[in-house]
């Protein structure tokens, strides 16, 4: 096996584990550490590693979970993706955890902390409220005040109330982890071929429940393995996928849509990784070096405030010329109220500016991808044979 391809089997293990092995494993190594979950799509990860906790992204059961308990708690037209965590808890799978976090996505993951700290009263539950205001001043003092308060919460669980210099220290390690994720972006958007997507994602998935530390070694070596063993080329069309930043889409619909003749350039999948579009600063209070940055990323998303609604007409224009795109896939969970409440202003700009789109929905444990694919190819055979314009 190729150092590529173990890498990969590596990242698909971590995967598929829905027991959470490797978090478990870590808090055998480390007694007396403790692990903090975070849901999508953003939360701060530099104050739960300061506070000497291990964050670990929880993001559902997939396509690999029967869904059982979960479906007691929510409404048949409730996405899917809360059930999935709720079954994941029920089931045992996520004791290991000492403490959640929610941040402000939509209301059902505000009503599912609810249920959390009903269920699960011995574990810290926190509501991860985003500043959603047009004044960069006031939203950056309620920013820092509820970092300060997270950190302080999670320190008096983890036992360790870190210093200024080690908050600095895990922004510089989360620096570096975006550094790599940049890197393996941009050359995922210039070689498709040489980075698909399917791995791309896996590679992420897997760096959502190891250290930081951990995931800059392996996506290094990945990137070192990808020009050891490149790819040939194929006449793919390139496009966009958006609407997937909340309920991920389960692996074999990322397959599906390359496998039909299209090359995903950019997408917004675990769009927590890349919240922070810039390196935050080390100088000065870190805390509000680390809010200063997360209120002036360039970082666009359903989930977070716009004051000129007219910018989310002109988003999808400025996404498919950054990423050299043919055309965009909305890919958007059933019932998504952020992702389906923005796609008409989304579309009708991309529209309006002849960019080619398809839309779909999907649940993250859809098992049939034949639509999927036929759609995808017919799109991306349209693209081919007549480029600009629209398709349905």
């Amino acid at each position: 096996m190729s150092k590529r391809a173990e890498i990969v089997e590596w990242a698909r293990d971590l995967y598929e584990d829905l027991d959470f092995t490797s978090v478990r494993r870590w808090l055998d190594v480390h007694p007396g550490r403790k692990a903090c979950g975070y849901l999508p799509v953003y939360a701060p990860r530099e104050v739960i590693h300061a506070a000497g906790m291990l964050p670990v992204g929880i993001h559902g059961g997939g396509d690999r979970l029967e869904i059982i308990r979960g479906d007691a708690f929510y409404q048949s037209y409730i996405c899917h993706l809360p059930r999935s965590v709720i079954e994941l808890a029920q089931s045992g799978r996520l004791s290991m955890l000492s403490a959640v976090l929610f941040p402000s996505t939509c209301d059902v993951i505000r009503n599912l902390s609810g249920i959390w700290k009903l269920l699960y009263p011995d574990v810290y539950v926190r509501y991860i409220d985003v500043p959603q205001v047009p004044d960069p001043e006031a939203a950056a003092d309620f920013w820092v005040g509820e970092l300060r308060r997270l950190l302080g919460d999670l320190s008096a669980i983890s036992g360790h109330h870190p210093s200024d210099d080690e908050i600095r220290s895990s922004i510089a390690l989360y620096n570096d982890v975006r550094g790599v994720i940049r890197q393996l972006y941009a050359l995922r958007q210039q070689r498709p071929w040489d980075v698909p997507t399917e791995e791309l994602y896996l590679l992420m998935r897997a760096g959502e429940v190891i250290p930081p530390e951990e995931f800059i070694v392996r996506a290094r070596a990945y990137l070192g393995a990808v020009e050891a063993e490149p790819k040939r080329p194929r006449d793919n069309s390139r496009v966009v996928v958006t609407g997937a930043f909340c309920e991920q889409p389960p692996l074999g619909l990322i397959k599906s849509i390359e496998r039909a003749g299209c090359y995903v350039v950019d997408d917004d999948f675990l769009l927590g990784n890349r919240f922070v579009t810039g390196v935050v600063g080390l100088e000065g209070d870190p805390l509000r070096s680390l809010a200063e940055s997360f209120l002036h990323n360039e970082q666009r998303t359903s989930v977070m405030y716009e004051g000129d609604a007219s910018g989310k007409r002109q988003l999808m224009r400025r996404r498919v010329k950054d990423a050299g795109a043919d055309g965009i896939i909305f890919a958007a969970p059933s019932f998504c109220d952020p992702a389906l409440l923005d796609q008409p202003m989304l579309r009708a700009g991309a529209e309006q500016a002849g960019i080619p789109c398809i839309a779909f929905k999907y649940a993250e444990n859809s098992g049939q991808f034949q639509q999927f694919r036929e759609q995808a190819g017919t799109f991306s055979d349209s693209i081919k044979l007549w480029g600009g314009g629209t398709a349905a």
